[in-house]
């Protein structure tokens, strides 16, 4: 096995930078947008985008949820493993809402179906976009494509995009790992 860095944590702080000053030119102040980051790994990006946005640009009002789409996958009864859920934490409803969609790596696309059908439950968004931090633009298995993306990384199947957060993995990276 080996592995190469993608990103490192300079590279990182960049993009998040970059994506939150587009995020600033499509929707303002945020006044009719809400931040949604997709359990468990998006929530990572999804944080770290909210406290840029919040304490370097000034957004006030940002509202922030957490979204888990385990039960809404397509593929979560095919595991051998029990899954495990993660917490969604939605305190506002998205009806009429702008909703940004967060997460960390964009591949088969599977998860963003899933999420717009859990997003459902709190109401119809007047519209939806993506923001991805990876996309591996090879390996799609549904016509999603993000709004937004951090770096577009050709990736093949026997490969796998790995990102690591300071909060979790005691480092902001994005490596390519080979099997």
């Amino acid at each position: 096995m080996s592995q190469r860095v993608l990103l490192a944590s300079n590279e990182v702080h960049i993009i998040l930078h970059r994506l939150a000053c587009q995020l600033i030119e499509n929707h303002g102040f945020f006044e009719n947008t809400v931040l949604i980051g997709l359990q468990p790994r998006g929530a990572f990006v999804a944080e770290r985008l909210s406290k840029i946005l919040k304490e370097d640009y000034g957004v006030q009002n940002l509202k922030l949820g957490l979204l888990d789409i385990t039960f809404f996958r397509d593929d979560f009864r095919r595991t051998v493993n029990p899954l495990e859920a993660n917490k969604t934490s939605i305190d506002f409803i998205v009806e009429d809402k702008n909703v940004v969609f967060i997460d960390d790596v964009l591949y088969t696309g599977r998860s963003i179906r899933a999420a717009l059908t859990a997003i459902q439950s709190f109401g119809r968004p007047a519209n939806v976009e993506l923001l991805t931090l990876i996309d591996r633009r090879f390996s799609r298995h549904l016509p999603i494509q993000p709004n937004y993306r951090g770096r577009q990384v050709d990736a093949i199947n026997e490969e796998r995009v790995v990102v690591h957060w300071e909060e979790n993995d005691a480092e902001d990276a994005v490596y390519l790992i080979n099997k």
